[in-house]
């Protein structure tokens, strides 16, 4: 076996990580469709997220997200990520991330990247990917969102940038201020009839599609009334919907096994019904043809945020910048060996 020496490390920044999203969505977003059909084919390997939690912070924790993406990715890695609500007050983002990819042949890490971007940007692409198989096409009479923050944000830009024909939107947000500022930014992205809802019915009413992007730890939404027109909701912050309104609609997700947890609505539902009879499907089997829209109720998309995800959007952009000249790979990170073919450890 020939020596080889271990992969330089590449650090790859925020500002780097936006320059090779933007303007590059639709792209973006199927990779994020191949990821799901990669994954659906058993062509991945997806253990259980872990939580670190402080007992006496309970609002704070961060996330490790592990995971392998075989086929035409070759990918393995980790994502780390911090969400400290309170940041927010302090004038920085509530979450923080970086992401690690791994050598396949030598298992050595050789990227790090900054990863709060990444995770935001395959959450939205992962919803949109879903709210089109389910609208059945690129178009909404009416959009509403409830919590108009960083992950709301990519949404909205994920629907301008894939062309989606949209009619209106409803806006709702605890904070006033942050409502008022997505509604700008949809101005300046050309939308039309934009209002921000005094109250979350608001966000509701006429929207055949809803986005619930909140940071809510337990249930809010209890109303049947919500849902009484059927709409497709993306339901991003999976705890927003109470387990009565879960339990009389349409659920859809992206793996059962990891989004039936951690006391998300759809964990929360099955607890109260004693079965997962519940769930309808993934977006994957959405994509094969395997499950469909009941039009008659709501659909409810409640994606638990895949590791794989992570890596598929994550491998985009360095072979992106990589492809473009702007990988700086940092010399001398790991220790040379004493001598070829000896570890140095």
């Amino acid at each position: 076996m020939t020596d080889r020496p271990p992969p330089p490390m590449t650090f790859i920044t925020a500002s780097q990580v936006a320059e090779q999203i933007e303007g590059h969505r639709p792209e973006c977003a199927d990779v994020v469709r191949r990821a799901y059909l990669a994954h659906d084919a058993g062509d991945s390997s997806n253990p259980h997220s872990s939580f670190l939690r402080f007992p006496d912070e309970p609002r704070n924790r961060i996330i490790a997200l592990p995971a392998r993406l075989g086929g035409e990715f070759g990918l393995s890695g980790i994502k780390w990520i911090a969400s400290y609500p309170e940041n927010t007050r302090r004038g920085i983002p509530r979450a923080s991330a970086v992401l690690i990819l791994n050598d396949a042949a030598t298992g050595f890490p050789y990227v790090c990247m900054e990863a709060s971007l990444i995770s935001a940007t395959r959450t939205a692409a992962s919803a949109v990917v879903a709210a089109e198989e389910l609208l059945g096409g690129r178009s909404a009479q009416r959009v509403g969102f409830v919590g108009t923050g960083l992950i709301a944000g990519h949404v909205r830009r994920f629907l301008r940038d894939l062309g989606w024909r949209i009619g209106g939107y409803r806006l709702f947000d605890l904070d006033a201020g942050a409502a008022g500022r997505f509604a700008r930014d949809l101005a300046d992205d050309g939308a039309g009839d934009v209002r921000v809802t005094g109250g979350v019915r608001g966000a509701f009413d006429g929207c055949d599609l809803v986005v619930l992007a909140t940071v809510a730890g337990e249930p809010h939404l209890h109303d049947p009334a919500l849902l009484a027109h059927a709409p497709v909701v993306l339901h991003l912050s999976l705890r927003d919907l109470a387990p009565g309104l879960i339990l009389r609609s349409q659920n859809l997700t992206d793996d059962p096994g990891h989004a039936v947890r951690e006391r998300t609505s759809l964990h929360l539902a099955a607890e109260q019904a004693g079965h997962r009879e519940f769930l309808h499907g993934t977006v994957a089997g959405l994509l094969r043809g395997r499950a469909r829209r009941d039009a008659g109720r709501a659909s409810v998309f409640s994606p638990f945020g895949l590791g794989i995800l992570d890596l598929a959007v994550g491998g985009w952009v360095h072979d992106r910048l990589a492809a473009a000249g702007g990988s700086r790979p940092v010399a001398g990170f790991f220790p040379a060996p004493a001598h070829p073919g000896a570890a140095a450890w």
